[in-house]
Order: C-alpha cells, then structure tokens, then sequence
C-alpha cells in the first residue's frame, strides 16, 4: 500500500496534465523510484542475483528513455534530470 502511494504521487509531481500517466517524464520519474528501492534492497541482500538483473534492465531502460527525451527537446531533458537528481 505504501509503494502506490509513492508512486501516485511521483505521479502527480511530473504529470503535464491531470490524466497523464504514460508521458516519458512519468515513466522516467517511477522507473528512478524503483531503482532507488531495490538498490537500497540489494545493499542488504549482496546474493540476490535475479533482482540485480531485474534492476540492471530497469536501468537500461530508463537509459533508453532518457536518450529518447534528450533527442526530443533538450529542455525538457535538462529540467528532469535536474529534478531526479540524476547526472549530468
């Protein structure tokens, strides 16, 4: 209960308008959500081989996402990443 929570409101911080859900910012602001957890999941449990290949597809993705935004508007790439926390 607690996850939706978060991520209903990670939601409502990056959506464009009231109804959007699937925008890249959206999918980028719960995908960097989800990452964030199950790294702080796999600094406990070292050994847990199938979350770290699900955290490293979860990170190619959102890889993919960002070069895809970066390609599209550049601003929009830079306000993001600013937001996030992310590099760059």
């Amino acid at each position: 209960m607690l996850m939706v929570k978060n991520r209903q409101t990670t939601i409502k911080s990056f959506q464009a308008h009231g109804t959007d859900t699937g925008s890249t910012e959206v999918q980028l602001a719960v995908l960097t959500d989800k990452i964030n957890s199950l790294a702080g999941h796999l600094k406990i449990h070292r050994k847990d081989t199938d979350s770290r290949m699900g955290l490293l597809k979860m990170i190619s993705q959102r890889r993919r996402l960002l070069s895809y935004l970066e390609n599209q508007g550049s601003e929009r790439y830079k306000k993001l990443i600013e937001k996030l926390g992310l590099r760059k």
